[in-house]
């Protein structure tokens, strides 16, 4: 959903210069259905995607790595420099339709407030 939301806010802004790297540690083999549905009324297919492993070489030259309930710390490098932030939102998966737009809706607000602070 971050993902979705990201791509949308750099075309809107026009900021091609923000890179956008996606991925989990532990991903799952698909998007989650609930996922799908919810993202879907906002009018972003998700079916097609595929969840990936983010790697530590992708992370090492980001400035920021967007948790959403773990840390990022265990698969960056020494070296890396960049901000990890957690979120610290719920899974979605097996939650109900409800709950699971109260976390879309949320990703949406802190994505937005993200772009807001990279154009300060």
């Amino acid at each position: 959903m971050a993902t979705a939301f990201a791509e949308q806010e750099r075309a809107d802004r026009e900021t091609e210069s923000v890179e956008i790297v996606t991925g989990g540690t532990d991903p799952a083999d698909h998007v989650h259905e609930e996922v799908v549905e919810v993202m879907a009324e906002r009018d972003f297919d998700l079916s097609d995607r595929t969840p990936r492993e983010v790697t530590r070489e992708e992370l090492h030259d980001c400035d920021y790595a967007i948790t959403m309930g773990c840390s990022a710390e265990d698969v960056c490098p020494a070296t890396w420099s960049g901000e990890n932030r957690d979120w610290g939102l719920d899974d979605p998966d097996g939650q109900s339709l409800d709950a699971v737009r109260a976390i879309r809706d949320e990703i949406e607000g802190r994505v937005a407030d993200l772009f807001d602070e990279l154009a300060d």
